[in-house]
Protein backbone atom coordinates (compact mmCIF):
# COMPACT_ATOMS: atom_id res chain seq x y z
CA UNK A 1 0.00 0.00 0.00
CA UNK A 2 1.50 3.25 -1.18
CA UNK A 3 1.38 6.54 1.28
CA UNK A 4 -1.30 7.89 -1.73
CA UNK A 5 -3.52 5.14 -0.81
CA UNK A 6 -2.75 5.43 3.22
CA UNK A 7 -4.03 8.75 2.72
CA UNK A 8 -7.34 8.17 0.36
CA UNK A 9 -8.28 5.60 3.37
CA UNK A 10 -7.79 7.84 5.91
CA UNK A 11 -9.39 10.59 4.32
CA UNK A 12 -12.46 8.56 3.39
CA UNK A 13 -12.55 7.04 6.80
CA UNK A 14 -12.28 10.20 8.49
CA UNK A 15 -15.51 11.75 5.88
CA UNK A 16 -17.64 8.33 6.89
CA UNK A 17 -17.07 9.35 10.60
CA UNK A 18 -18.00 13.45 9.48
CA UNK A 19 -20.60 11.74 8.12
CA UNK A 20 -21.59 9.58 11.12
CA UNK A 21 -21.87 12.76 13.73
CA UNK A 22 -23.87 15.15 11.06
CA UNK A 23 -25.96 12.08 10.98
CA UNK A 24 -26.79 11.87 14.14
CA UNK A 25 -27.21 14.78 14.65
CA UNK A 26 -29.99 15.53 12.37
CA UNK A 27 -31.46 12.11 13.83
CA UNK A 28 -31.11 13.43 17.29
CA UNK A 29 -33.35 16.17 15.18
CA UNK A 30 -35.54 14.09 13.98
CA UNK A 31 -36.40 11.95 17.43
CA UNK A 32 -36.56 15.87 19.23
CA UNK A 33 -39.12 17.22 16.83
CA UNK A 34 -40.44 14.26 15.13
CA UNK A 35 -39.81 15.99 11.57
CA UNK A 36 -39.61 13.89 8.71
CA UNK A 37 -37.49 16.28 7.26
CA UNK A 38 -34.67 16.08 9.78
CA UNK A 39 -35.16 11.96 9.20
CA UNK A 40 -34.87 12.29 5.36
CA UNK A 41 -32.04 14.39 5.88
CA UNK A 42 -30.35 11.38 8.12
CA UNK A 43 -30.63 9.06 5.38
CA UNK A 44 -29.28 10.86 2.60
CA UNK A 45 -26.13 11.96 5.10
CA UNK A 46 -25.45 8.25 5.32
CA UNK A 47 -25.98 7.38 1.96
CA UNK A 48 -23.68 9.91 0.65
CA UNK A 49 -20.89 9.44 3.54
CA UNK A 50 -21.11 6.19 4.97
CA UNK A 51 -22.27 3.70 2.98
CA UNK A 52 -19.99 3.94 -0.02
CA UNK A 53 -17.43 3.61 2.34
CA UNK A 54 -18.51 0.93 3.62
CA UNK A 55 -18.93 -0.66 0.23
CA UNK A 56 -15.59 0.47 -1.28
CA UNK A 57 -13.60 -0.06 2.17
CA UNK A 58 -15.62 -2.91 3.41
CA UNK A 59 -17.71 -5.05 0.95
CA UNK A 60 -15.87 -4.99 -2.11
CA UNK A 61 -12.46 -6.78 -0.57
CA UNK A 62 -14.76 -9.60 1.14
CA UNK A 63 -16.75 -10.41 -1.82
CA UNK A 64 -14.94 -10.67 -5.32
CA UNK A 65 -16.42 -7.01 -6.74
CA UNK A 66 -14.11 -5.42 -9.72
CA UNK A 67 -13.41 -1.73 -9.49
CA UNK A 68 -16.54 -0.87 -11.57
CA UNK A 69 -18.69 -2.35 -9.74
CA UNK A 70 -17.74 -0.95 -5.90
CA UNK A 71 -17.37 2.17 -8.09
CA UNK A 72 -21.57 1.45 -9.46
CA UNK A 73 -22.64 0.46 -5.27
CA UNK A 74 -20.51 4.30 -4.51
CA UNK A 75 -22.40 6.02 -7.41
CA UNK A 76 -25.99 4.45 -6.75
CA UNK A 77 -25.67 5.04 -3.14
CA UNK A 78 -24.94 8.78 -3.97
CA UNK A 79 -27.76 9.18 -6.13
CA UNK A 80 -30.05 7.61 -3.51
CA UNK A 81 -28.73 10.16 -1.12
CA UNK A 82 -28.87 12.96 -3.41
CA UNK A 83 -32.78 11.96 -3.84
CA UNK A 84 -33.21 11.39 -0.13
CA UNK A 85 -32.20 15.17 1.27
CA UNK A 86 -34.02 16.61 -2.71
CA UNK A 87 -37.21 14.97 -1.04
CA UNK A 88 -36.72 17.01 2.37
CA UNK A 89 -36.36 20.17 0.69
CA UNK A 90 -39.70 19.49 -1.81
CA UNK A 91 -41.36 18.37 1.12
CA UNK A 92 -40.78 21.25 3.20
Amino acid sequence: MTVLDTLATVGAAGTALLGIVVASLAFRGYRRNDSPVMRGLAIGIVAIAVVPFLVVEVVTPLLPLTDAQALLGATLSHTIGLLAIYRTFSSS
